[in-house]
């Protein structure tokens, strides 16, 4: 098998990369640090490709696909992205917009391109790692909340297309709490909240993902706290979620 995974370079991609390798699976990795996936390369005993690209750039995102539709991808793992701090008025515009394009735009791409191939061989596997903000409104973190609400309803909504056809693709969405990761520091906050490990997140995702679980909740607490959210006003909702975010750290 082959699995192909975006943002592979840190946090919970590059967990990513040495579980599917434990695996025998042959990686593609992909990411603006090249040293960095380098490292995962030298470390694994499997094949390794590395591609070092910005996918906030839609024609990087289109480059990718066409250098590697021939390689008979078996695993498509959408992770990169990032967030930013701040009140929506005050945050910057432009590294929103670079957001939305990675976020959103670069996962709609490939999601779409190689579920096309998947189907033409009725096999293959999407994970699109999505987040527990996925199913709730940020405010600090407004942006980023909204599009991993994009990101989450697109999986779901081909999940079902998928299963009513009887499809052997499977596409999950992982939607975990805080994770461990460069996230506060790229984004310039914190959460108020203790972070899990982001080995634990990804090993627990690619077994779920093999499980075809549409909604992948590492730790029982992200579940209680999302199933109870579902009769919580919105208002609470969002008075909690304003506190999570923590403080701003910078600009």
């Amino acid at each position: 098998m082959k699995a192909l995974i975006t943002g592979a370079s840190s946090g919970i991609g590059k967990h990513m990369a040495y579980y599917l390798a434990s695996k025998n699976i042959d990686l593609i990795l992909v990411a603006r640090n090249k040293k960095e996936m380098e490292k995962i390369k030298k470390d694994v005993q499997v094949a390794v490709k590395i591609y070092s690209l910005d996918l906030t750039k839609e024609s990087e995102v289109y480059k990718l696909y066409t250098e590697t539709k021939e390689e008979n991808i078996d695993i498509l793992i959408n992770n990169a992205g990032f967030g930013l701090f701040g009140t929506f008025a005050e945050t910057n515009l432009n590294r929103e917009l670079e957001m939305i394009d990675l976020n959103i735009k670069a996962y709609h791409i490939l999601t779409k391109l190689f579920l096309r191939d998947f189907l033409k061989r009725d096999s293959g596997y999407i994970l699109n790692v999505c987040s527990s903000a996925g199913f709730m409104a940020g405010p600090r973190l407004s942006t980023y909340y909204a599009t991993k609400n994009y990101i989450t309803k697109l999986t779901m909504a081909i999940n079902e297309e998928l299963r009513q056809v009887g499809s052997n693709v499977s596409i999950s969405a992982l939607c975990p709490g805080p994770v461990n990761t460069n996230f506060n520091k790229v984004a310039h906050g914190e959460f108020s909240i203790k972070e899990i490990d982001p080995a634990y997140v990804a090993k627990y995702a690619i077994d779920k993902m093999f499980k075809r679980k549409m909604l992948i909740i590492p730790t029982l607490r992200m579940k209680l706290t999302l199933f109870l959210a579902r009769f919580a006003p919105y208002r609470l909702q969002l008075l909690i979620a304003y506190h999570i975010q923590g403080k701003k750290l910078g600009k």
